[in-house]
């Protein structure tokens, strides 16, 4: 009787045991690991997992903007002004209102041709050029040998000639054709503004090395 009554006993624990391991097990299957482990730390790892999400999404942000900002300043200083009348500030020099035309080597403005010794070769003694720094004629008497202008459009001109015709507030062009004179210029009123008058000399070595300056260098093709 004892027996069967502890069979009874040790049967019914053994059901309420599977019971109990029937409902942890279903209970498992709808519960996460990580919630059962430790689910007071959920909402905290929760939030570090998200602060570091967001900062690493923060960080390229961050890197694109700059990168931007650098490729814009780049992209300023690649192409930066696009000709020498942007390039200089042209408000610290004096200006003077002139009549500008433009003349050649030629006999159409010198009376000499090619075959002539002393073809292309200014009063000043200088050979005529059409450069960054271009041989201009003009009066002496207003602008003396060596003076450079900076004419609008133009570019700088070194006074290296006079012209009969040239006087008062007229200067005259040097071109390297007559087509080049019409197309290029003709003849217009214009501001032109005093970078140095000149000491009434002007030589090769000196126009040379005005051309060879290296910040200059940028602005050669517009003459080419």
């Amino acid at each position: 009787m004892k027996i069967k009554n502890w069979m009874k006993h040790v049967g019914m624990l053994s059901i309420i045991c599977l019971s109990v391991l029937e409902i942890t097990s279903v209970t498992n299957l709808f519960i996460p690991k990580h919630v059962k482990a430790n689910p007071i730390e959920l909402i905290p790892s929760s939030e570090g997992i998200l602060e570091q999400f967001k900062n690493v999404n923060l960080k390229p942000k961050g890197l694109n903007v700059t990168k931007a900002k650098e490729t814009l300043l780049s992209n300023n200083e690649i192409e930066g002004p696009s000709s020498i009348d942007e390039a200089i500030d042209l408000e610290q020099f004096p200006v003077n209102t002139v009549m500008a035309t433009g003349y050649t080597a030629g006999i159409e403005s010198t009376g000499k041709t090619a075959d002539h010794p002393e073809y292309g070769i200014t009063f000043s003694g200088v050979q005529v050029k059409r450069d960054l720094y271009s041989t201009i004629a003009a009066d002496l008497n207003v602008y003396p040998i060596g003076t450079i202008l900076f004419i609008p459009d133009y570019g700088f001109g070194v006074v290296a000639d006079k012209g009969s015709a040239i006087t008062g507030n007229k200067i005259d062009l040097y071109y390297h054709t007559v087509d080049d004179v019409y197309e290029q210029w003709g003849k217009k009123e214009v501001d032109v503004y005093v970078i140095e008058l000149g000491d009434g000399t002007l030589t090769e070595e000196t126009l040379i090395e005005l051309n060879e300056e290296e910040s200059m260098q940028a602005f050669r093709q517009q003459f080419n």
